[in-house]
């Protein structure tokens, strides 16, 4: 039971130090503010994020009639997001155990960097969307906006998040910065260069004579760019300082001569920075792509009206059933597909 118990402690070494993840040091950080500025922040995301998530899911789901590409990586990204915001939990307990609770650590950091990698993918992949829908609207291009193609994609992504973190999970107690290096480079560098790149290609197409043509009208053309630049300011706040702190950190080791060495409080701090603005997307990602966007207030208005006007709907349906129900055969016939239409199961 003592060398399960070893084993185990030397997996949490292993985690801390070569994830610089929730090392007691932050504990003998000269700013004493800090730790509990942290436990606030992360309650506040805690809490932000289940309810707008919630909320877009119940909205998505309940008043989309037609699914299309974009609402299902919309879909996708909202429960990724919706699964940071409830593994804050464990990372709180885990700050509070001082980083004891081994458990907790491995909850935390595999749910961390699988839903990470999951949100920059689907924001990734909304973006291309966007990029076919208005650059290649009417090329070949365009079939692969289909649901089914979205479904395929999303089930991939999902898929390639998990392996990849499990497979680092299981082997933490040895050193892995090159891998993380080539991961930080795989599932952040290139989406993001491919956020640029499309971002770029859309604002040109849409300033150009081509760009605007009748169908583009003036408000789709703010509203694509506006989308793009959203997905451009998530990354480069939520996403760009974590991955540019793991890229200082194997540079440094590196040039250390391949000895991580013990870092101090300044690191700590750096990385538990970084986590909490990357963990921030889930609390953005809602307000930008289901609050601001004017689809989300759309189906939101489309839902209020359906809820508020089924009664009057029915009732004038009743209605007019009883003004024509003393004329002759014909009428009523067309009193029931009237009423069918209403969803009234009724036969002529």
């Amino acid at each position: 039971k003592s060398s399960v118990s070893v084993e185990a402690r030397s997996h949490l070494v292993g985690l801390q130090n070569k994830l610089a993840h929730l090392r007691k040091v932050i504990s003998n950080c000269h700013i004493l503010v800090f730790p509990s500025l942290l436990q606030v922040c992360n309650c506040a995301m805690l809490v932000v994020g289940v309810v707008l998530n919630s909320l877009a899911l119940f909205v998505f789901c309940r008043t989309s009639t037609r699914s299309s590409a974009s609402v299902v990586y919309t879909i996708n990204l909202a429960v990724a997001d919706l699964l940071v915001a409830l593994s804050l939990p464990a990372r709180i307990a885990l700050y509070h155990s001082g980083g004891s609770c081994v458990a907790c650590s491995y909850v935390h950091t595999f749910s961390y960097f699988v839903n990470m990698y999951c949100s920059i993918l689907f924001l990734t992949s909304i973006c291309v969307d966007r990029y076919l829908a208005v650059v290649h609207a009417a090329s070949t291009l365009h079939r692969w906006r289909t649901t089914g193609a979205a479904k395929c994609v999303s089930a991939g992504v999902w898929f390639i998040a998990v392996v990849v973190t499990y497979s680092f999970q299981v082997k933490l107690h040895t050193s892995h910065l090159p891998t993380h290096f080539y991961l930080t480079v795989l599932e952040f560098l290139l989406p993001m260069l491919a956020v640029v790149g499309f971002t770029v290609r859309v604002a040109c197409f849409l300033s150009s004579r081509r760009g605007l043509i009748p169908r583009h009208s003036r408000a789709r053309r703010s509203r694509a760019v506006r989308l793009l630049a959203a997905v451009l300011l998530v990354f480069t706040i939520c996403f760009t300082p974590f991955h540019l702190r793991q890229v200082l950190v194997y540079f440094q080791v590196r040039l250390a001569g391949g000895s991580g060495g013990q870092r101090g409080a300044g690191h700590v701090l750096a990385y538990h920075l970084t986590v909490s603005l990357s963990s921030l997307n889930s609390c953005l990602d809602p307000v930008v792509y289901c609050f601001v966007t004017d689809s989300f207030r759309r189906m939101w208005r489309t839902r209020r009206r359906t809820t508020g006007g089924r009664d009057s709907n029915v009732s004038s349906g009743v209605c007019l059933a009883f003004r024509f129900l003393s004329r002759n055969h014909h009428i009523i016939s067309a009193e029931c597909v009237f009423l069918s239409r209403k969803g009234w199961k009724l036969k002529a």
